[in-house]
This record gives structure tokens, sequence and C-alpha cells, in this order.
């Protein structure tokens, strides 16, 4: 174990390092300036701006001092918004992400799985049908689409619920049924086609002739071989949802971090989009690293140490 995670966790460094580089030259190479608008400045302003961020500083020094701040835990000052930093608008905008994200993972967790479950139990009949329906539907219809009939429906129809803003669980529901929707249909299809085969397997019709129960079969035996696909695919969702989707936040006017990094790619504050894209990329690969350990404790069969499955 402590090998393995030595050597994941210094896999993660030179992936991180790849990113943390790709985006800095990404960013150096993109048109215009943090401070390019349709106002244009002032050439002694613009020249006074460049000189105190450090932007008229050769390549290789400021990437150096970037690598520098990420090590101290520092994304820098944010171009556009006064008197706060990169760190500020993580710290302010990503608390409110993680929990819309949590909420939709819960939602999309328990709807998918027992969606996927009871298709496969139902294999071939209207009721599997159905739940594929269901799931197919949540596939195809985009975030902002689901985001604004879900708006119509329960909001300006019915009533129900807010149409928007952020602060009580009301207000949340409806953003974290619309970020869910892709993902519970994703894990239904997913848990429905492990569940079929599984339940395919000798050991499974062994213990229908010996006279288990569904319920003992399917709760005992099929779930847990039929769940590491799911935990598999819950890696990068989990990252990608909690730190913010930029679709839904806007639609609802959640001030997530989504918010925040859409508006910076419209600022071209450069130090904002570094820092969010950074701080995604560490959140993902420590996902990924807990999907794989989580792999061991659902299945002892698979070793983390790299042996295959059954040695």
């Amino acid at each position: 174990m402590i090998k393995y995670l030595t050597r994941r966790l210094l896999f993660m460094l030179l992936s991180l390092l790849l990113i943390i580089t790709a985006t800095f030259f990404f960013m150096r190479l993109a048109p215009g300036n943090p401070f390019t608008s349709e106002k244009q400045l002032p050439a002694a302003i613009e020249a006074n701006l460049n000189e105190h961020y450090g932007l008229n500083d050769p390549w290789y020094v400021q990437y150096g001092e970037y690598l520098l701040r990420i090590v101290q835990w520092d994304f820098g000052p944010s171009f556009k918004y006064k008197s706060q930093t990169v760190n500020d608008l993580i710290n302010e905008g990503f608390p409110v992400s993680l929990v819309l994200g949590l909420e939709a993972i819960l939602i999309a967790l328990a709807v998918g799985v027992t969606l996927g479950i009871f298709a496969a139990l139902k294999h071939n009949k209207w009721q599997d049908y159905l739940a594929m329906i269901i799931a197919v539907f949540g596939i195809s219809v985009p975030s902002f689409i689901m985001a604004a009939l879900l708006q119509y429906v329960f909001a300006i129809k019915l009533g129900w619920l807010p149409v928007a803003r952020w602060g009580t669980f009301a207000q949340s529901i409806l953003p974290a049924v619309a970020l869910a929707a892709g993902p519970t249909a994703f894990i239904a299809r997913l848990t429905r086609s492990s569940m079929l085969e599984v339940l395919s397997n000798d050991y499974i019709k062994t213990a229908k002739a010996k006279g288990l129960g569904q319920f003992v079969i399917t709760v005992k035996h099929t779930i847990r071989n039929a769940i590491l696909p799911v935990v598999s695919y819950m890696g990068p969702l989990s990252a990608g949802i909690v730190t913010g989707s930029f679709v839904i936040e806007k639609i609802f006017g959640i001030p997530g971090l989504g918010s925040h990094f859409v508006k910076s790619i419209g600022n071209r504050d450069y130090t904002v989009i570094m820092g969010v894209t950074v701080f995604y990329s560490i959140i993902l690969l420590a996902s990924v690293l807990l999907v794989d350990i989580l792999y061991g404790l659902i299945d002892p069969r698979i070793k983390l140490a790299g042996g295959k499955k059954g040695e």
C-alpha cells in the first residue's frame, strides 16, 4: 500500500506539473492581455500595470515565480477583482459549488443505481424499457435545456420551488436535479449492464439453486460486484461536479466557482483561469486516487500494488 501510494503521488505531482505548465503557456499565447478592454487604457497606465504585476518579466521568470506561489498555495492576485486574490475567489465560490455538487452526487447515485438495479432485475420487461427510456432522456437532453425545463414546470407553472438564486435548501433543489440528470442516466445504464453481467455468472445461478431469495442474492452477491464501474465513473464525475457546473450556476444565479471561472474568461483574468484550472486538476487527481483505493476495499481480489484480479 505504501509503495503504491508513493508511486501514485509522484505520478500525480508529475501530471500536475504538466497541467500547470500547459495552462501557463496557453495563457501567454492567448491574444490580448488582462487589461485589454473596449475602452483603451493610456499607454503609461497599462505599462505601470504590467510592471506592477510582473508581466514585463521574461517568461521563465514569470513561470518560476508562478510555480513557487503554487507550492505555497498562493494563486496570485486577480487582475479584474480589486483587492481580491484567486485564493479569495476559490474560498468564496468553492463551498457553494461543493454543497450543490454533493447534493447532485447523492441524487445521481441514489436514483441512478436504483434505476439500474430495477431495470436489470426486470430485464426485457416494461419496467426495464421504462427505466432505459428515462436514462436515454437524461443523457440526450443538455443540462441547460433540463435546467430551463425544470424552471418552467416546477417554478413558473406549478410555483413549488424558487426559479433561481442561492441561500436556502429549496433554492438548491432545481439546480441539483438539473446537474444530476446526466450523471443519473449514465449511472443507471452502467449499473444495469454491470448487473446483467454479474447475474449471468455461475455463482449467482448456484445461489439461486440453493434456494436463496432474490433480495439476498441482489444485496449480498450482486450489487457489490456490479458497483465497480460506477465507482470508477464517480472519480472524474465528483471532481467536475463539486468544482462547479458553469452552465447550471449561470442559469440559476448561483455564486459558485463555476461562475467565477466563466467571468474570468470574459475578463481575460489569467490568474483566475490558471488558479481554477490547477485547483480543479488537484481535485480530479485526488478523486482518481480515491477511486483506486475504493476498488481495493470493495473487491479484495483487486490488488493496489499492480496485481491482476484473482492473483
